[in-house]
This record gives C-alpha cells, structure tokens and sequence, in this order.
C-alpha cells in the first residue's frame, strides 16, 4: 500500500512526531481538551457555535500556517495545532449537528464521506497515506485536511452515541475505548496494514475523548460529572505539557 522512503530524507523533513505509546496518551488528552475547550467558548461564554468555529477557526489557521512554516518537527507547535484541529472541530461539529438541524447521524455521515474522500485524494495524489511520509508541503497539507475532518467526525461520532443510542457518555467511552482495544489488538497479532490501522485509531479517540470531555463537564442530570470547564481544561493542558516533556517527541522515522 505504502512506498518507502529512505530514512535519511524522513528524518531531515519530517515534522509529524513517532507513533508510539506517548503520541496516543496526549492524543487522548488532546482531544478531551479540545471538548471541553470548545465547550467553556460556545455554552460557558455563551458565544455559540458559529462564534466559537469562527474564532477556533482563526486559531488553527495561524497555528497550522506556523508549522507548515518551520524546517523541522517541533513537539510543543506540533501538539498545538491538534489541540487547534480538536477545539475547532468540536464547535463545527455541534454547529452543523445542532445549529443547521442536520443531527448527529446526518453530520457524522457527511464528514465521514469527507474524511474518506480526503484519504482517496491524498492515496491517489501522492501513492500513500503513510504518516511517516509526510515530508512535503503538499502531503503535509492533505495530512492536516484529513486530521481536521477526523477530528470533526469524531465529535459527531461521539455525541451520536452518547445522546441518540441512549448509552450515555460512560457508554460511549466503553464502545470507542473498546474500538482502540480491537485496534491494538489487530496491531499487535496481524499484518494489518499499520497505515490502515494508524488512521482507524485516529479517528476512534477523537470520540473517546469527546465523551470523556462531556462527562467531565456535562450536569449531574445529563450523566455527567458538572465539572468547571475552565477547571477541566486547565488540567488538561498541564498533564498534556507534563507529557510532552517527559515522554520522547522526536520526528518519524520510516513507514510501514
């Protein structure tokens, strides 16, 4: 599926980090931040969705413009433009969802066409859509296109089945932590490609984070544990930043 490329050249240009362990544990946080972060904006600012997209908007923007600007991998701008993908994901996602009346299932339907859709054209343009072979300008611009759609997607995945499968979001973090269990699994006992089982991942602990997001800060009543948004994500960022420190963050290496 994937071409190879030579080491040297991966890591003079690449500016993703390694897939290991630590990227999954503050991916996780990433995206719970980004739920509870895109949250205290839209509902404890009273902003709403539109505001709150088109702010989290600017962000990304200015944060993906600077790494797609630096030479080489930097954890810290790294790990803040997929924070910036998460919280503006999570606005968008509730906007299109709640705001334009499309629901859950219709908005998680359309930005998994547009997710898929984004790996074909990324796959067909370039022959792979390995993360370690993001060394391009322009592979790194279909690589961040298609994080933004996962990353959406999966806040609609994550308020589907925690609001209309009557699962809650406790249950939806079971489904989508139990989704990331099978992945590993598949990882670790078969030749499933590594590529194909990179982006499954990807995808499935942006609604694991969603729903642990909305557990952390959703009433009592709703299921959820009434936390103070602020409070959550505050603590969120710092475990993330502790993360980044202590775990190794260095740029890919080879693909699969």
């Amino acid at each position: 599926m994937d071409q190879t490329y030579p080491a040297a050249r991966i890591d003079a240009t690449s500016k993703v980090p390694e897939v290991t362990l630590g990227f999954w544990l503050i991916k996780i946080l990433a995206t719970t931040l980004g739920e509870t972060g895109g949250d205290a904006v839209t509902m404890s600012m009273n902003l709403g969705y539109l505001i709150g997209t088109a702010i989290f908007a600017v962000i990304f923007a200015a944060a993906v413009t600077a790494q797609m600007g630096a030479k080489r991998f930097h954890p810290f701008l790294y790990w803040f433009v997929i924070v910036a993908t998460t919280t503006v994901g999570t606005t968008l996602a509730d906007f299109v969802d709640r705001s334009l009346g499309i629901g859950y299932l219709g908005g998680s339907s359309l930005l998994a066409a547009l997710l898929l859709a984004s790996l074909a054209i990324w796959y067909r343009t370039l022959g792979t859509v390995s993360v370690a072979s993001v060394q391009s300008r322009q592979a790194e611009a279909f690589y961040w296109v298609t994080i933004m759609f996962s990353q959406t997607l999966g806040t609609a995945l994550g308020d589907w089945m925690a609001d209309s499968t009557g699962l809650g979001y406790g249950g939806g973090a079971l489904v989508f932590g139990a989704g990331l269990v099978i992945v590993a699994a598949l990882y670790l006992s078969t030749n499933v490609s590594r590529t194909a089982l990179f982006w499954a991942a990807f995808v499935l602990t942006r609604p694991l984070g969603a729903t642990v997001g909305d557990f952390l800060d959703k009433p009592i009543d709703a299921g959820g544990l009434a936390l103070s948004r602020y409070t959550a994500s505050l603590a969120l960022l710092l475990v993330m930043v502790i993360l980044i420190v202590l775990l190794p963050q260095r740029a890919a290496r080879r693909t699969d």
